[in-house]
């Protein structure tokens, strides 16, 4: 019967994408920006109007899941803290309302992943690297729509995250995968830290999600339907 389709909406270099590929998924990426490191099939458009194309036309029915990471800048805790307290930065559309209308409009079951601060996400699932022993804390929080999964505990942090915080210099087991300078993470570290290998743009793995998160996410979908076909069949 071939591999599940996902499609994989504002998809950036792909961290989401070869998660839910080692889950078993086919992938299609969508990004209004070229991505020539992403590594399965590529649509460059504008995430939204993609969606609605695919919905009106019908191709949506191809698709068994949709994961969505919209832009976070209008929600996330550094935009909303230190950013705007130093007057860093532009505006920011807050897409995540009209993405989640055409999601349930697509019938389809979903995920929009996004980090702490405020995005108006519900945090069905918070997944952080220390759940899976990787080198980076990274928590993200993921609305699942149409489908659900026990999150796993959240384990006790080992320590700090590296680098300059007010002034003074901290060590940890975590390197900080964001920004530049202040002691955050090069390049190298940010890819062993997350595991990815296929992209070395600081832009990318600045705003990537760790491979592992995704393929948490899509074992718990596949695991899901297995059981609900289960439960069909016993009927």
């Amino acid at each position: 019967m071939g591999r599940p389709l996902l499609l994989d909406l504002f998809c950036c270099s792909g961290g989401a994408a070869c998660g839910y590929a080692a889950a078993g998924f086919e992938v299609v990426g969508v990004d209004v920006v070229d991505r020539p490191r992403y590594p399965f099939r590529f649509v460059r458009a504008e995430a939204l109007s993609y969606l609605d194309r695919l919905i009106c036309g019908g191709g949506v029915r191809a698709f068994s899941l949709i994961h969505s990471s919209p832009p976070c800048q209008a929600g996330c805790a550094l935009t909303q803290g230190t950013n705007r307290a130093m007057r860093w930065g532009r505006d920011h559309v807050q897409l995540i309302p009209d993405l989640r209308r055409l999601l349930d409009r697509s019938g389809l079951p979903y995920v929009i992943e996004q980090p702490n601060g405020t995005a108006p996400v519900r945090k069905d699932v918070t997944l952080c690297g220390e759940m899976f022993g990787l080198g980076v804390i990274r928590h993200r929080n993921f609305e699942l729509g149409g489908w659900a999964a026990a999150a796993p505990t959240h384990l006790r942090h080992r320590g700090r995250v590296r680098g300059w915080r007010h002034g003074v210099y901290h060590d940890g087991p975590y390197v900080a995968a964001y920004g530049n300078g202040g002691g955050k993470a090069s390049v190298a570290e940010m890819q062993t830290a997350m595991g990815i290998d296929w992209t070395d743009a600081r832009e990318e793995l600045t705003e990537a999600i760790p491979p592992a998160y995704a393929e948490w996410l899509g074992r718990s979908f596949l695991a899901g339907v297995g059981r609900q076909t289960d439960l069909r069949r016993a009927a």
